[in-house]
């Protein structure tokens, strides 16, 4: 068993524990471009270790109560036998090279799909307060049930989107929702869906126990790493770094040379920096502004003067 695959699972799963997404969309490209391994099998072994990591996160968000077990129902209807499906839709496709290509493809779209979310989440407004009582949610089950299979689908073919792609959807279709609930959601939702696509790679044979064994030797103590640490870690951060990532691995999977890659994540790691150095010193600017105003408050108080 190769230590440096046991090493790559970790720091995926510490990914996972920080922001609720990436198991899939960063461990699959890391198989097929550091390890070699032929599409079709990281994916079937991701999806087995997604089966066994998943839980330990679910499990603690159901314990703290921000799932929301109606919405948890409702896309596990459309996407547990959509991801089964998918995987028939891709057995259904060819064989050999034929199946591999369209698994690389799909992924790279899938991962794109994901860098899109991740932005659209990172510059999302109005967004709850952790601590503020959560706000009513109306479930609507028809759109939920098509994201749902629309998810299962991705999933089943890619391994990519039980986090990624559905927790941003979930994002569009229920606002109010608080970000703790929106993850503990997707982590439990993912664990039957992720299960019913990794039951049917391991039916046609393309589950390597090697691979999702050595994935999961890393990734299970990630996950608890990354929980622990979720609180402290600065978010914007740990996004910026997983679109980065993300495009990279999408390019180097739709074949683009190496020297453009680089190139581009040049360019996205300089406006990730610039834009946490704007963002920090706006920051800064308003806690000194809120400082002089209680100075100011404070010295008219003491002077008797009460303050407009």
């Amino acid at each position: 068993m190769d230590p440096l695959l046991a090493f790559a699972g970790l720091g995926v799963g510490i990914i996972v524990g920080l922001t609720g997404m990436g198991g899939g969309a960063l461990m699959t490209p890391i198989l097929v471009l550091f390890f070699g391994v032929p599409p079709l099998a990281a994916v079937s072994s991701d999806l087995a270790a997604s089966a066994v990591m998943k839980p330990f996160g679910g499990f603690v968000h159901a314990r703290r109560g921000t799932v929301n077990w109606a919405l948890v129902r409702w896309l596990c209807l459309g996407s547990v036998p959509s991801a089964f499906v998918g995987v028939l839709l891709m057995r259904a496709i060819g064989g050999g090279e034929q199946v591999q290509d369209v698994v690389r493809v799909a992924l790279g779209v899938a991962l794109l799909l994901a860098v899109v979310g991740l932005l659209l989440k990172a510059y999302r407004r109005n967004e709850p307060a952790t601590g503020d009582r959560p706000a009513p949610i109306r479930v609507r089950p028809v759109p939920t049930v098509l994201l749902g299979a629309l998810g299962g689908l991705v999933v089943g073919m890619t391994s990519v989107g039980s986090g990624s792609l559905i927790i941003v959807i979930l994002l569009a279709l229920y606002p109010a929702l608080r970000p703790g609930d929106l993850v503990g959601t997707d982590l439990v939702q993912a664990i039957p869906l992720v299960f019913s696509a990794a039951l049917g790679h391991a039916l046609f044979g393309d589950l390597k126990l090697d691979l999702a064994a050595g994935v999961l030797i890393g990734s299970v103590p990630g996950v608890l790493i990354g929980a622990r640490l979720s609180s402290r870690a600065p978010a914007g951060v740990v996004r910026a770094a997983l679109i980065i990532v993300l495009i990279a691995s999408a390019l180097k999977l739709f074949e683009v040379p190496t020297g453009i890659v680089l190139l581009i994540v040049t360019a996205a790691t300089a406006v990730a920096v610039a834009a946490g150095v704007r963002r920090r010193a706006r920051t800064a600017r308003q806690d000194l502004d809120t400082g002089d105003e209680r100075i100011a408050n404070g010295a008219e108080s003491a002077s008797g003067v009460v303050p407009r």
